[in-house]
């Protein structure tokens, strides 16, 4: 099974979605600005990163984790990356996470000022302050991922 989390720059949210996925992070309390920065990817991307899968690890179950960064495109990306997988016939292998339902302005803002503008020293405070406050949102989402990647575990094992 691979498991692709997406969001507007392939930054933020689906780089710390990734993370708690792989266990880089305690999902019990929110990261410090420190423990982010010590994450693959984290406020590091650039403008040839957009459309580039990312591996970032395989969980303990098996299942590969990549990141994305897709700009303005939404759940767009998530249908043509699965229409995809259908035409090789491994729709069955493939989890498409979409993290913009758990953006919020901070990070939108953060993100912009840090990545997209270039202004590191005023948009990382912003965007690392906005990930803490959405945490318990993104480690919900990893949550239900992590369910349906179990499910697929297990009505492939019981056939």
């Amino acid at each position: 099974m691979k498991i692709i989390y997406h969001c507007f720059g392939g930054a933020h949210s689906s780089v710390t979605a990734a993370a708690l996925h792989l266990g880089m992070l305690n999902k019990t309390r929110p990261p410090t600005k420190e423990q982010l920065m010590e994450i693959p990817y984290y406020d590091k991307t650039s403008d040839v990163d957009f459309g580039s899968i990312r591996y970032m690890g395989t969980d303990e179950f098996g299942h590969e984790v990549y990141v994305l960064g897709k700009k303005s495109m939404g759940n767009r990306y998530s249908a043509i990356l699965m229409g995809v997988a259908e035409i090789v016939g491994k729709q069955d292998q493939l989890i498409v996470v979409n993290c913009m339902d758990r953006v919020n302005w901070s990070m939108k803002i953060g993100g912009f000022t840090s990545r997209r503008m270039r202004l590191v020293l005023l948009g990382r405070p912003v965007v690392t302050w906005g990930t803490q406050k959405a945490f318990s949102q993104l480690v919900n989402l990893v949550e239900i991922t992590r369910l349906k990647a179990m499910r697929h575990d297990f009505k492939v094992q019981a056939t």
